[in-house]
Parts: structure tokens; C-alpha cells; sequence
């Protein structure tokens, strides 16, 4: 089929060509804006293809990579389709893509962008594989670009571990084993769903490191943080003086009632609601029963089978979570630079301080260097991540609980730190923050670290690819304006705002 060059983007590419260095973003971003958005090809975009390969071909090295992540875009419009019109014609020029991967330096901007625009062609695998053999590409590019040239097999499905790379990974027996016994309970669309998810993650990935390198130069990789020792939690930890002293501020979710400790259980003194505590970690998730007998039996064993994915988040998943919501490829945020802005704004009055979403603990252990580990508690709803914590803190109590319905009395935290976990519980935002605020004490400090979705649409389709297990539609971050309203509606003043790049720092005060 002959399609006919659409003149608005023959003019807009040639546009491109031949502008200069300091307009050649706006002239992409109007070739961008005529032939695709959000994740949507326009009308024009098949008969536009010959044009951007030809501005693919006649661009200068410092601009080539542009219209390479503009046809990847466009094929993947389509997915999972892999033989659509547009994919096809985008296809029909692999030997020009091949040819020009093979003629730059590997990790160059427009070698990253050819490996995205690669990425979308699984039929043409071994080919494209043989092509960038010995390029010497970096595991997470090369395990990236290989997940993604790969199909789906019903018999042997392998599913869910590709972030940041499937090469991050490395599973032992028992953690194959704990896969493969999720795995086998999917049904084949369940199965199909999942892959397509992990596909569309991958090409997330691959897609901002290629157009932030494009638009800002190479990325630079930070080092890897080093895993925090695990500890043998088979055995029972006395916790009623831990949780002691933030008992007066603990209250049951069931009923509001006050809480008294004792090793192993926690019990309502209004409802007789009991929870089990083990290992330092206070579960408010669910009561137990009088028929259950211990209720630190079960919890202990939870603990005892929990997989590792405290320690790799800590080491490799966040560092790369930052990398692509913070738009952080160049390290302009440094973990130095988290550091110090919790030492500089955190303010508490009297009360205990909540890390709200603490996750591993990294930086649990710096509010505690602020206000003193005999203040803090840590809070989150994932078990895996407060076990690390607890390994990490053996001084800082943690509960398990959730955000939107923060288990604490009125008025009784001296200050709340989210850091970095904001978006994690995207739906219940804006009653989290409500709930921070009648929590703390007046004058008490609200601290948070989040992301918000990148004003280029380009880097924020790349952004909202990411499947998580919180965002299976896609990674949701913040308007500004939205989270700025909802602090005000639960009535506490923004005192400091910034960031770089995505990132949002905030400190806001209770007033009264």
C-alpha cells in the first residue's frame, strides 16, 4: 500500500534538520505534538514515517537520537500489537537503524535511542541481538533490550522481575520457587496481562534513559547503595518496652481506643481488639482472635518467609525509581542531598516523630540521627520492607498500618516524614495528608519528598509506563497544584517548596 507524505510533517521535520542547536527542542516537540501524544499516534503519523527517517538520516550526529525515540513512540503506539500498520512501516527501515547503531560509540545518546526504537521489533530478535553483540553494552541495556525482543511462552512463563533490569536480579532456589508459586495460579489471560505489563515497564525504562541522554547528554550511573545485613527473626523479641513509650499516642484502628503492650500482643483497652507484635513490628492490619491462641505465632512466621525484596529495593530499586520520576539520570539529587534537607527541615515539637512510609529504613536512620531514635516510629504497610528496617534500627518500633488511616490520637506526633512514598499510595494522597494533619501538634513540621510528572510530554509518557504493583494502569505522580490544595484543605502552610529535575521537596507546618 502507497501512502502519500503528510505535508505538515515533511515541512515540520525539515524544520528540525535544519535548525539551530538552541531550537532544535521546540521544532521536536512540534513534530512531536502534529503526529503523536500520550501514547496516541495522530492521523498523519503512517504517511509522516518517510520524513522522520529521513531527518533520522540527515540529522547531525547531535540530533539523530530525536527522531529515533519519535519512531519508537510511534511503533509503539500499537503494542501489543506487533505487525500494525505503523509498526510495520517504522520496521521497514531496520537496516538503517542497525547501520547507524553500528557506527557510533556505545552509550551515546543515539545509541540509547536506537535501543529503545529496537526494542519494539521481537520478530527480527536475532538479528538485532547479533547487531549489538559486540557493542559492549551495559548488562541493565543489553538485559533490557533482550527482555523486550522477547515473546511470551505459556509453558514457561517468567514474570515480574524486569525492574529496573531483569540483570539486577539474581534468585535463588527458594526465590524461584516462591515465583513460580504465584506464577502458576494465573490464568492465561492473567498470564498475557502480566507479560504485556513487564513489556510496557521495559520500554518505560529504556525510553527515559534514551530521551534524557538525548535531550541532556550521557547518563551517569550513581554507584549502588550496599545491602543492609538481614537478621534471624525466628525467635520472639521482647517489644513491650519499645513500644512503651509512644503508647499514649497509639490508638486501635477497630475503635480509636488506647493500646497497652505486652510481648507478643498488643490489646484494645475499649474493644479487647488484639494485635500481634513481633520483632519489633506492631501489626494493625488485621486483629487476632482469643481462638488464634498466640498471635505472634503467625506474624513470626510471616516474617520468617518474606522474600528479599527489602534489600534489593534498598540497593537497586530505588536508586532507579529516582533515576526515572526524578529525572535524575544526570545525579543532580544526590543521596547526600536528601540527607541534608531532612537534617535542615525537619522540626518537631513535643511528641513522638512518624517516618510515615518508611519503607527499608535508609531514611529512617537519618531522621532518627536528627531528633533521636527514642522519638521515632516507623510506618508502612509493606512487611518485607519494615523487616529490613528492623534489622537496620533494632532501637525504632515499627507498625505495620495504613496511611490513609493513620493509627495515632489527635495532636500527638511532634512531626511526620514521608519521604519518598507519597506516590506509593497515589490513590489515598489526599487522605493521607489530611490524616498528617490531625495527627501532629501545632507547630509540628510535615516533611515529604515525591515526584511529580514531568511537563515535557515525552519524558512524562515514559514516566506513567511503569507498571508497579500500586500503579498497574501506570507509575501516577503529582500536579503540583493538586498536592499544594490538598495541604492546604487539611489546613497546613507550605514553609519551603523546590526540587530539580521532577523531584518535589516540601516542608509544611501545623499552624494551629
Amino acid at each position: 500500500m502507497t501512502v502519500s507524505p503528510a505535508p505538515a510533517a515533511v515541512g515540520l521535520a525539515e524544520a528540525f534538520v535544519q535548525a539551530r542547536p538552541e531550537d532544535v527542542p521546540a521544532r521536536f516537540h512540534a513534530l512531536v505534538d502534529a503526529l503523536w501524544s500520550d501514547g496516541r499516534a495522530h492521523p498523519d503519523a503512517l504517511a509522516a514515517v518517510p520524513a522522520l527517517v529521513a531527518a533520522l538520516e540527515r540529522s547531525g550526529t547531535d540530533r539523530k537520537g530525536y527522531p529515533a525515540v519519535l519512531l519508537g513512540l510511534l511503533a509503539e503506539t500499537e503494542y501489543p500489537v506487533l505487525d500494525g500498520p505503523l509498526g510495520s512501516a517504522v520496521r521497514d527501515h531496520l537496516g538503517l537503524y542497525l547501520g547507524l547503531l553500528g557506527s557510533e560509540e556505545t552509550g551515546t545518546p543515539l545509541t540509547l535511542a536506537l535501543l529503545y526504537l529496537l526494542s519494539h521489533f521481537p520478530g527480527d530478535r536475532e538479528r538485532i541481538l547479533a547487531a549489538v553483540a559486540g557493542l559492549g553494552l551495559e548488562a541493565e541495556d543489553l538485559s533490557r533490550l533482550d527482555r523486550a525482543l522477547s515473546t511470551l511462552d505459556p509453558s514457561r512463563p517468567d514474570l515480574g522481575r524486569v525492574w529496573p533490569s531483569p540483570s539486577a536480579w539474581t534468585l535463588n532456589a527458594d526465590e524461584r520457587a516462591f515465583d513460580q508459586s504465584w506464577i502458576k495460579e494465573l490464568t492465561p489471560q492473567q498470564l498475557e496481562a502480566n507479560w504485556e505489563n513487564d513489556t510496557r515497564t521495559v520500554l518505560g525504562c529504556t525510553g527515559a534513559r534514551a530521551y534524557w541522554a538525548v535531550c541532556h547528554g550521557e547518563p551517569r550511573n550513581l554507584p549502588e547503595a550496599p545491602l543492609p545485613e538481614s537478621r534471624d527473626v525466628s525467635a520472639p523479641v521482647a517489644d513491650a518496652a519499645l513500644f512503651a513509650r509512644h503508647l499514649g499516642a497509639l490508638r486501635c484502628p477497630a475503635c480509636r481506643g488506647s493500646l497497652a503492650s505486652h510481648d507478643g500482643v498488643a490489646r484494645c483497652a475499649d474493644c479487647a481488639a488484639r494485635y500481634p507484635v513481633a520483632g519489633g513490628i506492631l501489626d494493625l492490619t488485621a486483629p487476632a482472635t482469643e481462638q488464634q491462641g498466640d498471635a505472634s505465632a503467625d506474624f513470626l512466621e510471616k516474617l520468617s518467609r518474606v522474600p528479599s525484596m527489602g534489600l534489593f529495593y534498598e540497593a537497586v530499586a530505588r536508586p532507579a525509581f529516582l533515576r526515572v520520576s526524578g529525572s535524575n539520570w544526570g545525579g543532580a539529587v544526590t543521596p547526600q542531598d536528601e540527607d541534608r534537607y531532612i537534617a535542615d527541615h525537619v522540626r518537631p515539637v513535643d511528641g513522638p516523630v512518624l517516618d510515615l512510609g518508611a519503607g527499608a529504613g535508609r531514611w529512617t536512620a537519618v531522621i532518627a540521627e536528627a531528633v533521636g531514635a527514642e522519638r521515632l516510629i516507623a510506618l508502612d504497610s509493606a512487611l518485607p520492607m519494615l523487616n529490613v528496617l528492623r534489622g537496620r534500627l533494632p532501637d525504632v518500633p515499627s507498625v505495620l498500618a495504613s496511611a490513609a488511616e493513620l493509627p495515632f490520637d489527635d495532636a500527638s506526633l511532634g512531626a511526620v516524614v514521608c519521604w519518598n512514598a507519597l506516590q506509593a499510595f497515589y490513590a489515598d494522597a489526599g487522605a493521607a495528608i489530611a490524616e498528617v494533619s490531625r495527627v501532629l501538634r501545632p507547630g509540628g513540621t510535615f516533611t515529604l519528598m515525591t515526584f511529580r510528572r514531568s511537563d515535557d510530554p515525552v519524558y512524562g509518557y515514559f514516566q506513567s509506563a511503569h507498571r508497579f504493583p500500586q500503579h498497574q494502569g501506570g507509575l501516577q505522580l503529582f500536579d503540583l497544584d493538586r498536592l499544594r490544595g490538598w495541604l492546604a484543605d487539611a489546613g497546613l502552610t507550605v514553609r519551603e517548596e523546590s526540587g530539580p529535575g521532577t523531584f518535589v521537596f516540601i516542608t509544611a507546618v501545623r499552624e494551629h
